[in-house]
């Protein structure tokens, strides 16, 4: 479903990512793991073109988007949840949720699958998104993502400063969402336990590259979590 092939991309003079290549199929969980500053998030802002690339290829179910503006990937099919989540806090969950909505045509309505997945957005649906918890903005940030009926569903550190119980709810939403068929989700997590537990497919970054990578079910085998310990 995503196909990135050999980027690079700069920061000044800094080489920030050294030819970083991967793909993420339907179904799957591709967990991107890596310490503090080894460019994983700069990786996934350039998939959706909010930093731009040197070199390399993006394609998403094979259509080139390397050029493409990030609001024409998201047409294309990309979801995106930064790190920090970036909700609009002066508006209403709903309205939040309708902002997701941008690519589709002006008469759709939110998807009743938000609220089976989240229950407690339509408890909230008409309260600030800024006075949420930090898991209730989680929970919003992905929903606002998946309105747009993404393709490739793309999470930066989705249980960055979250309770237990709320990486609980969106550990199970992911499995879920995988389990469908229809969507690739690329993930990038700190919090190694809950990427090992999800991961179909794993790469480990350092230094802009991906120093190894494999099916999920080996990352304890081949002791992964010695890779990314600080």
């Amino acid at each position: 479903m995503l196909n990135v092939s050999h980027i690079q991309q700069y920061y000044g003079s800094s080489h920030i990512l050294r030819g970083v290549s991967l793909s993420a199929k339907a179904g799957e969980v591709t967990v991107l793991l890596g310490r503090n500053g080894v460019g994983k998030s700069t990786l996934l802002k350039s998939i959706m073109g909010l930093v731009s690339i040197k070199e390399g290829q993006i394609q998403i179910n094979q259509k080139d988007i390397t050029r493409a503006t990030p609001y024409q990937r998201a047409r294309a099919g990309l979801g995106y949840v930064p790190q920090g989540r970036e909700i609009f806090n002066r508006l209403t969950v709903e309205d939040n949720l309708r902002m997701g909505l941008a690519t589709q045509s002006a008469s759709a309505k939110i998807p009743s699958e938000l609220f089976e997945l989240f229950p407690v957005l339509q408890q909230m649906l008409h309260r600030r998104a800024g006075d949420l918890s930090g898991g209730q903005q989680q929970q919003l940030a992905i929903a606002r993502a998946l309105a747009g009926n993404p393709k490739v569903l793309i999470l930066d550190e989705p249980t960055e400063g979250i309770q237990p119980s709320i990486i609980k709810i969106i550990g199970l939403v992911i499995r879920r969402l995988a389990k469908r068929g229809d969507m690739a989700i690329l993930m990038c997590e700190q919090y190694y336990d809950f990427a090992q537990g999800l991961a179909d497919q794993y790469l480990v970054m350092d230094r802009g590259e991906v120093v190894a990578q494999g099916p999920g079910h080996e990352m304890q085998s081949k002791d992964i979590q010695k890779l990314v310990s600080i």
